[in-house]
């Protein structure tokens, strides 16, 4: 059941990077839309549930804090440092780095994968479970398609490489899905990994998408778009629960 339901997240993922790319001529809602949906899934998603499986407290703070505000410093410190190698080979200072795109758009993988193992691990668990995280994982993989081939496309990467990507995130959650007929991921972890994923996320939405979808259409349209996608997450959420 849970290798079925993930085959629906397959469509809703590549139905949500059809919509991205279709709608080029409106980038700036396109991209205002995306960082709406990436706050919302980090504020009302990620960290929620990290919080909740990542563990103990260190020095006092959750572990998934701690590793919410790493993945932060991380992608900054990451996205920095390539733009500053690009610099040095004779590339416009500040100019796009390709390479941030990808690495985004496998952490958009890698968290469709955690999507997977969630779903079959709550299947596991009991029915009603099964049905709350597979409604949560169906309807945000379309959020998480159109993320990831804007993240990708956002960055100077080819069309191909962009499809490619999107492809790799909707196949991850049957992957996951299918690895829990094998083993279990032990809770902690994958909190572990939602919290430092979550901070990855806030900082592209933040330094990134947001700037970028407001830079030459600071409209208001744009914005409603923004508070459209955090709305959106928060009723998956609810619906969930």
């Amino acid at each position: 059941m849970a290798v079925i339901v993930a085959l629906g997240a397959f469509l809703m993922t590549l139905g949500g990077g059809w919509t991205a790319q279709r709608v080029t001529d409106r980038r700036h809602l396109v991209l205002g839309l995306a960082g709406g949906l990436m706050l919302g899934v980090v504020g009302l998603d990620l960290l929620p549930e990290a919080l909740h499986a990542a563990g103990d407290d260190v020095l006092g703070v959750p572990l998934a804090l701690l590793l919410f505000v790493t993945g932060f410093l991380v992608a900054h410190v990451v996205e920095r440092l390539l733009a500053v190698r690009q610099a040095a080979h004779g590339a416009e200072n500040g100019g796009r780095v390709p390479q941030v795109g990808l690495t985004a758009a496998a952490a958009m993988v890698g968290h469709s994968l955690a999507d997977g193992v969630a779903l079959g691990a709550a299947f596991q668990v009991g029915g009603g479970m099964g049905v709350a995280v597979a409604l949560a994982v169906v309807t945000h993989d379309f959020a998480d398609g159109f993320n990831t081939y804007t993240l990708t496309s956002l960055y100077g990467n080819a069309r191909r490489k962009a499809l490619m990507m999107l492809f790799a995130d909707a196949v991850a959650p049957v992957v996951g899905a299918a690895s829990t007929l094998l083993f279990t991921l032990p809770e902690e972890p994958l909190g572990a990994y939602l919290g430092f994923f979550g901070g990855v996320l806030l900082y592209l939405a933040a330094a990134e998408i947001l700037p970028e979808a407001h830079h030459r259409h600071p409209a208001l349209s744009t914005l409603m778009c923004t508070v459209g996608g955090v709305a959106g997450i928060w009723l998956v959420v609810g619906l969930a629960d």
